[in-house]
């Protein structure tokens, strides 16, 4: 089989290559504090999509920095109460979806969150405020300022806040809420679960945010990680900042908060991946030490994964 990384026997070991920053906890302790500070103010507003089996709405929240944030959210109709609910999570610049997406779950009796990540394509707000530019790049957005300003923290915290919601409506059994999505979603159903560790299912596929220097040395930094490039070339071409810029994209790395991950792990792979590399995802796989599945894909890259979202469904079942 051919290779664009490691050998799955050194993957299955590897640790990362992207540095931690020595304050790393404290980061993360401090910023969900100001989370849990907020007065979400939560609103939801019945959708023009319904259907006979669901009630669909249009679900906001208030989330750091004063951002008022979007949610799809479908409730089945019908079921006992309280039921199970998923958390979704979409892909680097996509918005949740379309309604119709939920359905499989609400028919199973489950309530489907699905949110628009800030600034992307949806209804989230980016209510911007940081120093450096903007023209485009959310890994990037903040890296000039404060850690602190990083745009990807409050998106983060974002994934938490609407899965702590989740767990706190009276439909929604507390004991079974869970977390899936795939690339940036899959990355958001790590950090969900991260910093909401009352999660008790997750089901990653091939999550972007991992391992940022090792996809850098791999000059695999296009695609979806264009922005890197984008980045040194316009504001360190000389790479004299390059330690210091890897140390604070380490904040925002999943690989260092995986560990706080505490429901049990569903993890998809493609080995052919050359958008998110797998050596990045295994990074944070690795250091999952809650009860964790690896299903690997030696032939398939960043792309539909066939068997996946069955699978996914049987794990949130059983």
């Amino acid at each position: 089989m051919p290779l664009i990384d490691m050998p799955l026997e050194e993957l299955k070991v590897y640790q990362g290559v992207n540095p931690r920053p020595a304050d790393f906890d404290a980061y993360w302790d401090r910023a969900i504090a100001e989370m849990r500070a907020v007065d979400a103010n939560v609103e939801l507003v019945p959708s023009k999509f319904q259907t006979p089996q669901a009630d669909c709405f249009d679900l906001y929240f208030t989330g750091v920095r004063g951002a008022r944030i979007h949610a799809m959210y479908v409730r089945p109709k019908n079921v006992s109460e309280p039921h199970p609910a998923v958390v979704q999570f979409h892909g680097y610049s996509g918005n949740a979806g379309d309604w119709c997406d939920k359905l499989a779950y609400a028919s199973l009796g489950y309530s489907v969150l699905a949110l628009d990540a800030r600034g992307q394509g949806g209804l989230s707000e980016d209510t911007g405020g940081v120093k450096g530019n903007t023209l485009n790049g959310h890994i990037i957005r903040g890296l000039d300022d404060h850690p602190d300003n990083l745009l990807f923290r409050h998106i983060y915290l974002d994934t938490a806040q609407l899965a702590g919601i989740a767990l706190e409506l009276p439909e929604v059994d507390p004991e079974r809420v869970y977390a899936v999505g795939g690339s940036q979603g899959g990355a958001l159903t790590i950090a969900c679960a991260a910093l909401e560790p009352r999660i008790k299912k997750l089901a990653p596929v091939f999550p972007f945010l991992c391992d940022y220097k090792r996809t850098w040395q791999m000059d695999l930094a296009k695609d979806a990680y264009a922005e890197l490039r984008t980045y040194f070339r316009q504001f360190d071409p000389l790479h004299e900042r390059e330690d210091e810029i890897f140390e604070k994209l380490g904040y925002i790395d999943l690989q260092f908060l995986a560990n706080r991950i505490r429901g049990d792990v569903l993890f998809f792979v493609g080995l052919m991946d050359t958008v998110c590399p797998p050596s990045t995802q295994f990074a944070a796989y690795n250091k999952m030490t809650a009860p964790k599945q690896l299903v690997v894909y030696p032939d398939f890259g960043h792309e539909h994964l066939p068997g996946v979202t069955d699978r996914t469904i049987q794990f949130f079942l059983d």
